[in-house]
């Protein structure tokens, strides 16, 4: 084995022949490893070692924690948490807490909707059995029918009302309203599976409604009108209305 020697070394300063000896003497007694140091730079501190920390994330309340009131809206709501996350964007546990109590307001908001929604059925329900036994006679003759069946037939009378309204300078609605009458008869004839009991019940709405246009119609002031609409026209339109619950929400 080859070997080096240290004694023929013409070192330039005394100084400097010390500092090595002392240095290659150390192999002896440690690893050599520890002669070596990696350099320090950025990557070695700590994660969000320089983040802004957020203060209140050891706070209970929710409200609190996001700054915001119990009375807050959902708009409000949305906004701090926005602006916490933006604020303190970059360090975890921050964010982590915002979140939490953002999703803790949401869950209390959900709960108490649909709590609020079970109350009011229970207590519509309760009205219901202990109303009177002729307005529960008289809520056996009524239903609901689909969203997309309401919608359609409102609609049609809709149109009904409008296609008056536009050729109110020419005639009278008498045809639209004749057109109306004879969709409300179908419709109810669908349901009831009788042609006469669809008919009786489509002239009876036609005639309440003309009756109470004709009460409610003057009754309206005047500047609230177009001149061209006349009390005919006017009656006709609450006829329409007439006509569409019946077809709709009677059985």
């Amino acid at each position: 084995m080859a070997s080096v020697s240290l004694t023929n070394l013409d070192l330039a300063t005394p100084f400097l022949g010390l500092n090595l000896s002392s240095r290659l003497n150390g192999v002896k007694g440690r690893p050599f490893r520890a002669l070596f140091r990696s350099p320090r730079c950025v990557l070695d501190t700590p994660y969000e070692g320089n983040v802004t920390k957020f203060s209140r994330i050891r706070v209970w309340d929710p409200y609190k924690r996001l700054g915001v009131s119990t009375a807050a809206s959902e708009e409000e709501i949305w906004s701090a948490r926005n602006f916490l996350l933006q604020q303190y964007s970059g360090h975890e546990r921050s964010e982590e807490s915002i979140e939490a109590a953002f999703e803790k307001i949401l869950m209390a908001s959900f709960q108490h909707r649909k709590k609020t929604k079970i109350n009011l059925k229970t207590r519509l329900k309760k009205q219901v059995e202990e109303s009177p036994p002729w307005f529960k006679n008289l809520l056996n003759f009524v239903e609901l029918p689909p969203t997309d069946v309401i919608f359609r037939r409102l609609f049609l009378f809709a149109f009904m009302g409008g296609w008056s309204i536009m050729n109110s300078a020419e005639g009278g609605p008498a045809f639209q309203v004749a057109v109306s009458l004879a969709a409300c008869i179908y419709f109810l004839n669908e349901k009831t599976k009788t042609v006469a009991r669809a008919s009786i019940i489509g002239l009876g709405s036609l005639v309440a409604g003309w009756v109470c246009g004709s009460l409610i119609v003057p009754s309206i002031p005047s500047f609230l009108l177009q001149p061209t609409w006349s009390l005919e026209l006017l009656t006709s339109l609450v006829v329409y209305v007439f006509l569409f619950l019946s077809c709709t929400f009677l059985k």
